[in-house]
């Protein structure tokens, strides 16, 4: 397994990473879960264990994405069980979190993750809506997305072909494979309800960028665009990608962000703290 797919949990005290536990049963589910710690222990979540999407350190850097040193909203759209949302909201004292998730049972270990007395810090800035990012118009209006309303929206999207690989788990099928035009309509969705001059930021596939761009078109310019690469002289495994609404400042392709340096398996100095919580990757 490559490093950077190894090391892609969170580092929290050891022994307190992660805990097994049995799902309650509730109308939402009876799946087995666990308890994951989070920027070293200074949030959990609980994730769903043997089905459906569970978060690591993609989630980490997406949150890293957002940098803000005054009150903000920030909605995290296909949020899952929260992991993005809310390592924004353990960071960042005065954000307001929106977790948008269409799945009823993911959005269930959002709850549940926000009722834990770990994340009693921040749980009072952080809500959870379940809504189709998809919607259009007064249909996602009347779902709880209203127009102009967010200062930053960050989503981490399906980036499976759906023909790459097959699997029975309808929640991670869900979570994990790309439909046509998947970038255009959450990108849209972003930039109708994000408020002018706000900051939409992903992380992607590098196969996706140039549907990325595309679907930033005129809603969205200053695109910066970073690469992460496992090692120097390595391709790039993921790209992270920030974009101004109405922006007409041209595209910049940033400076590779690498993950290990040669010869190790711990993560560089620079990606742990963004990894942990401890930093913001800032627009240039």
């Amino acid at each position: 397994m490559p490093d950077w797919k190894r090391n892609c949990g969170n580092d929290a005290e050891p022994g307190a990473m992660r805990r097994s536990v049995r799902g309650a049963d509730t109308a939402m589910t009876t799946t087995a879960q666990t308890v994951d710690a989070f920027h070293r222990g200074k949030f959990h979540l609980i994730q769903p264990l043997g089905q459906g999407h569970r978060s690591g350190m993609d989630a980490m850097l997406l949150a890293a994405l957002v940098s803000c040193e005054r009150p903000c909203r920030v909605a995290d759209l296909g949020a899952g069980a929260g992991a993005a949302g809310m390592a924004v909201a353990s960071r960042l004292a005065e954000a307001d979190v929106l977790l948008v998730e269409r799945s009823p049972i993911m959005a269930d270990f959002a709850r549940r993750s926000l009722a834990l007395p770990e994340n009693a810090r921040f749980a009072a800035r952080v809500a959870v809506l379940e809504a189709d990012v998809s919607l259009n118009g007064k249909a996602r209006v009347a779902a709880g997305l209203p127009d102009d309303a967010f200062d930053h929206v960050i989503m981490n999207p399906p980036f499976n072909d759906a023909a790459d690989r097959k699997t029975p788990d309808r929640l991670k099928a869900e979570a994990h494979a790309m439909s046509d035009g998947l970038f255009e309509t959450w990108i849209k969705t972003a930039g109708a309800i994000m408020k002018p001059a706000g900051q939409l930021s992903l992380i992607a596939r590098p196969e996706s960028i140039a549907e990325i761009i595309a679907a930033c078109g005129r809603r969205f310019g200053g695109i910066e665009i970073t690469p992460l690469l496992p090692r120097a002289g390595e391709n790039a495994v993921r790209i992270l990608v920030t974009a101004i609404k109405q922006s007409r400042k041209r595209l910049v392709l940033r400076a590779p962000l690498i993950m290990h340096a040669e010869g190790t398996h711990g993560f560089s100095p620079e990606v742990d703290d963004l990894n942990n919580g401890r930093a913001a990757y800032r627009r240039r």
